[in-house]
């Protein structure tokens, strides 16, 4: 059985072809397997009406850090995930030029199953909440979307680029 990369290398291949996170200026690290964060800041295109964020801008950067936790620790075993559901609570409105924070966990990893929680925050306003979230992701092989040439570059499969 060929050697899964560690997860700092699948995460630096899955942010050289997550196009999605770097057009709306989003970064992702990873504490570790099933534990991450994203920033992201809050620019023109992100609004919805003058000085206020757009609702799904926030639910695509909950469905990011809910998702990359999930992945993060998939990624161990050599699987994907795809977002089953997800559920969103907006608790504050989020402005330009808003600086977030997204933090992400694994909740319970089953067997076909992943279910994450995550809050995004806003530092410069005393770390309050804006929203909360959950959501369930399911696993599965990565080579059933021809991932495992990016996972194993070295087999002939194929290369990063």
């Amino acid at each position: 059985m060929e050697q899964l990369p560690d997860v700092a290398t699948l995460v630096a291949i899955y942010n050289q072809i997550n196009t999605y996170g770097r057009v709306n200026g989003m970064d992702l690290t990873v504490q570790q397997p099933g534990v991450v964060q994203y920033t992201m800041t809050i620019r023109d295109e992100h609004l919805s009406s003058p000085g206020t964020c757009h609702g799904g801008v926030l639910a695509g950067l909950m469905d990011a850090a809910l998702g990359a936790a999930a992945l993060s620790l998939a990624f161990t075993a050599g699987e994907l995930v795809s977002t089953v559901e997800f559920k969103i609570n907006y608790l504050h409105p989020v402005h330009l030029h808003d600086n977030l924070v997204a933090r992400g966990t694994v909740e319970h990893s089953g067997k076909t199953l992943v279910v994450s929680s995550a809050v995004i925050s806003c530092p410069a306003r005393n770390q309050l909440v804006v929203a909360r979230g959950m959501g369930t992701f399911n696993r599965y092989p990565a080579d059933k979307r021809n991932f495992h040439q990016l996972l194993f570059p070295d087999a002939g499969l194929g290369e990063v680029k």
